[in-house]
Protein backbone atom coordinates (compact mmCIF):
# COMPACT_ATOMS: atom_id res chain seq x y z
CA UNK A 1 0.00 0.00 0.00
CA UNK A 2 2.58 2.17 0.73
CA UNK A 3 4.74 1.78 -2.50
CA UNK A 4 1.20 2.60 -4.18
CA UNK A 5 0.42 5.80 -2.34
CA UNK A 6 4.65 6.80 -3.15
CA UNK A 7 3.91 5.63 -7.17
CA UNK A 8 0.80 7.93 -7.36
CA UNK A 9 2.19 10.96 -5.13
CA UNK A 10 5.81 11.30 -7.59
CA UNK A 11 3.07 10.60 -10.64
CA UNK A 12 1.49 13.65 -9.48
CA UNK A 13 4.38 15.61 -9.34
CA UNK A 14 5.96 14.49 -11.93
CA UNK A 15 2.37 16.09 -13.95
CA UNK A 16 2.56 19.02 -12.11
CA UNK A 17 6.34 19.62 -13.12
CA UNK A 18 5.11 18.95 -16.68
CA UNK A 19 2.58 21.76 -16.01
CA UNK A 20 4.53 24.21 -14.73
CA UNK A 21 7.87 23.91 -16.57
CA UNK A 22 7.21 21.63 -19.61
CA UNK A 23 6.30 22.29 -23.81
CA UNK A 24 2.97 24.40 -23.02
CA UNK A 25 3.54 24.85 -19.71
CA UNK A 26 2.20 27.91 -17.38
CA UNK A 27 5.23 29.82 -17.50
CA UNK A 28 5.59 29.30 -21.70
CA UNK A 29 2.06 30.16 -21.60
CA UNK A 30 2.45 33.41 -19.57
CA UNK A 31 5.27 34.29 -21.75
CA UNK A 32 3.27 34.45 -24.95
CA UNK A 33 0.70 36.17 -23.18
CA UNK A 34 3.26 39.42 -22.51
CA UNK A 35 4.51 38.49 -26.06
CA UNK A 36 1.26 39.03 -27.40
CA UNK A 37 0.18 42.55 -24.99
CA UNK A 38 3.58 43.65 -26.46
CA UNK A 39 2.81 43.54 -30.11
CA UNK A 40 -0.78 44.83 -29.45
CA UNK A 41 0.41 47.52 -28.27
CA UNK A 42 2.51 48.23 -31.01
CA UNK A 43 -0.43 47.48 -33.61
CA UNK A 44 -2.42 50.05 -31.66
CA UNK A 45 0.58 52.50 -31.75
CA UNK A 46 1.04 51.85 -35.52
CA UNK A 47 -2.73 52.18 -36.39
CA UNK A 48 -3.08 55.43 -35.04
CA UNK A 49 0.30 56.58 -36.80
CA UNK A 50 -1.03 55.52 -39.76
CA UNK A 51 -4.64 56.82 -38.70
CA UNK A 52 -2.48 60.14 -38.71
CA UNK A 53 -0.62 59.69 -42.07
CA UNK A 54 -4.06 59.02 -43.74
CA UNK A 55 -5.73 62.08 -42.60
CA UNK A 56 -2.57 63.92 -43.43
CA UNK A 57 -2.55 62.94 -47.15
CA UNK A 58 -6.24 63.35 -47.44
CA UNK A 59 -5.91 66.83 -46.49
CA UNK A 60 -3.13 67.25 -49.29
CA UNK A 61 -4.93 65.81 -51.14
CA UNK A 62 -8.36 68.20 -51.05
CA UNK A 63 -6.94 71.52 -50.50
CA UNK A 64 -3.75 73.59 -51.36
CA UNK A 65 -3.84 75.58 -47.80
CA UNK A 66 -2.46 72.14 -47.02
CA UNK A 67 0.07 72.56 -49.56
CA UNK A 68 1.24 75.96 -48.84
CA UNK A 69 1.36 75.11 -45.02
CA UNK A 70 3.93 72.50 -45.65
CA UNK A 71 6.05 73.79 -48.15
CA UNK A 72 6.22 77.13 -45.99
CA UNK A 73 7.31 75.15 -42.92
CA UNK A 74 9.14 72.48 -44.58
CA UNK A 75 10.75 74.25 -47.26
CA UNK A 76 11.12 77.75 -46.33
CA UNK A 77 8.91 79.22 -48.91
CA UNK A 78 7.30 82.66 -49.60
CA UNK A 79 5.01 84.08 -51.73
CA UNK A 80 5.32 86.88 -53.84
CA UNK A 81 5.89 89.80 -52.39
CA UNK A 82 6.23 88.50 -48.84
CA UNK A 83 9.13 89.17 -46.83
CA UNK A 84 11.36 86.70 -44.61
CA UNK A 85 12.17 87.65 -41.47
CA UNK A 86 14.20 84.80 -38.93
CA UNK A 87 13.75 85.48 -35.57
CA UNK A 88 16.78 84.25 -33.29
CA UNK A 89 16.63 84.12 -29.71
Amino acid sequence: MKILLALVVLLIVLLQCRLWYGDGGIKEIEAYQQQMDDLSKQVAEKSARNKALYAEVEDVRKGQEAIEERARYELGMIRDGETFFQVLE
